[in-house]
């Protein structure tokens, strides 16, 4: 018992699973945060043409 307890005990690939779907979760928040700004910037200028199209043609 007391063998596959410690061979338990050294095993690390457990470990190693969960340290890479920890960096592929930070990876993933970066990235939607990212897209958000930049999905906002991007609507901030198009609106931003789109008042100044209109009041170029008088509408």
């Amino acid at each position: 018992m007391t063998k596959i307890f410690a061979r338990f005990m050294k095993d690390e690939s457990g470990a190693t699973a969960i340290e890479y779907g920890l960096i592929a979760a930070l990876i993933s928040v970066a990235i939607i945060t990212g897209a958000t700004l930049v999905g906002t910037n991007l609507g901030s200028t198009f609106s931003g043409i789109a008042t100044d199209l209109e009041t170029a043609n008088g509408d």
